[in-house]
């Protein structure tokens, strides 16, 4: 009696084990450069930044929790945690939907835009450095492709595609 392949182990081949040792070292590290950079100069994390900037890119500056929380790959209670903390600090405020009382609006402040307009600089300048300054513009196109389609099987939902 044979078994099916679908039951034997599958196995990663040299050149995939090699670049899946790169991803891993680049899942540990780019998230520890990019924090770093935004608590020294804005004293901010790198989820709080990401929150104020998807926000300040929102139509109006404000977006549903959920809907923020789809935009930046949050559960809902981390987003909700982080909100509080940015709210604390005045850079954004929650107020129920008027269109459904069961959901809630949060909307950058005028401290928090400001916030997000001096941060993206050093922000920008940090991704350059350690993401894109040496790669041409085949390899960028290429990096865009091959994640999209992890992300396409990671959150099959609506493309993450920006621009």
């Amino acid at each position: 009696m044979t078994t099916s392949t679908r039951d034997e182990p599958r196995w990663l081949d040299d050149e995939q084990m090699r670049s899946w040792l790169r991803l891993q070292a680049v899942i540990e590290l780019l998230p520890a450069a990019l924090d770093h950079q935004l608590r020294r100069d804005a004293d901010l994390t790198h989820f709080e930044y990401i929150v104020l900037a998807m926000l300040s890119e929102a139509r109006d500056h404000e977006l549903r929790m959920s809907e923020l929380a789809r935009r930046t790959s949050a559960t809902l209670p981390r987003l909700s945690h982080v909100a509080r903390r940015l709210e604390a600090r005045g850079y954004l405020e929650r107020a129920t939907d008027p269109d459904d009382r069961r959901a809630t609006i949060a909307c950058l402040t005028a401290p928090g835009l400001r916030k997000v307009v001096e941060t993206a600089p050093g922000h920008a300048r940090t991704v350059l450095e350690n993401v894109y300054d040496d790669l041409d513009a085949d390899e960028v196109t290429a990096l865009s492709t091959t994640l999209g389609k992890v992300l396409a099987r990671l959150d099959p939902g609506p493309v993450r595609s920006r621009r």
